[in-house]
Formats: structure tokens, sequence, C-alpha cells
């Protein structure tokens, strides 16, 4: 790991503390899902909401709370980064860790159900949610979208998601994918 990557995960650290007390908890989480049922426009008792919060808690029960090292609960941000430091060492294991992960997350950003993430679904979903700035999404979404389309594929999406957790590339646009960062 490096201090790019680390750099990284305290970005996405600081976007996946909702309610900003230093630890990310499963209170944490399941705000984060109430941002996504509330930004999709779902009714909270539809099969729709119930699905992604059940997602998002099976995200905290698989991947957050085994970071957990001192068992009060809740992870801090150095438990996080040497959870991921631990789990990410190699790419090769993307498609068991992060994939079903990403294609959820893409799921949800792709709101018209169209199979491409457009600027306005991307702005939404991470400005609305992860706190990311409109111009820095913009910018961000622009250098994504590899084939200049207008939309980024789910492909180009897991492209930028392994780029984000995995790559060591300061020049690489997924690393400011949950707002900018200092490179």
């Amino acid at each position: 790991m490096t201090g790019l990557q680390d750099r990284k995960y305290g970005r996405w650290f600081k976007g996946a503390d909702i309610d900003g007390d230093g630890f990310i908890t499963r209170r944490d989480v399941l705000l984060m899902s109430e941002r996504y049922i509330t930004a999709r426009g779902l009714p909270p008792d539809s099969e729709g909401a119930r699905l992604l919060a059940g997602q998002m808690d099976g995200f905290w029960t698989n991947v957050i709370a085994p970071m957990d090292q001192d068992g009060d609960g809740r992870v801090d941000l150095r438990e996080m980064t040497d959870g991921f430091k631990r789990a990410l060492g190699d790419a090769a294991q993307y498609a068991r860790q992060i994939g079903p992960v990403a294609d959820c997350f893409f799921d949800l950003v792709d709101l018209n159900g169209d199979g491409k993430i457009d600027l306005s679904e991307f702005r939404l979903m991470f400005d609305a949610v992860a706190a990311v700035p409109g111009g820095d999404s913009a910018e961000v979404f622009a250098a994504l979208d590899l084939d200049g389309s207008g939309g980024l594929d789910r492909g180009e999406f897991h492209q930028a998601i392994l780029e984000f957790f995995y790559g060591d590339d300061p020049d690489a646009a997924a690393n400011h994918l949950f707002g900018r960062i200092d490179v």
C-alpha cells in the first residue's frame, strides 16, 4: 500500500462516515442506504428499498464490521485502512472482493436502467450521497468515460473502481472517484 492509496482510502472513509463522528458504524451504513433510497426516489417500504437496505447491511456485515479490530462496534480510519490493506493486497481478487459491491452500486446509480451511468446520474449519486462537489463530479466523469460516449458502461465503471482501490498511478482519474484528493 502506498501513500496515494492511503489518501484514497481516507477520502472513501470520509464519505462513508455519514454522521461525521470519525467512525463508520452500522448506523452510518443505514444512513447511507437511506440517502441512496431517497436519491432514487424509492418509497421506503418498496421492494427496491428493502433489497438495497439488505445489500447495504450485508456490506456492513461482510466488509466493514470485520475491520473492527477492538470489537467496539465501530471502525475508525486506521482500522479501515488496515482492513483494506489486508483484504485488497491482490488486484486479481477484484472479482471476488469488490466486483459484486461495484455491480450493486452501478445498478443503484443507473437510475433509468439503461445500462449506462450518464453525467446527471453520476452527479446525483456522488454529490447527494457521497458529498462530491458537482464540478469535481463532472471532471472525474469526463475522464472516466473512456470511449467518450457520454455514459459510463459497466466495464468503465469497474475499471474506475479497480483503479481506485488497487491502483497506484498518481495521474489516474479514478483517484478522485469519491472526491478530490491531493496526489
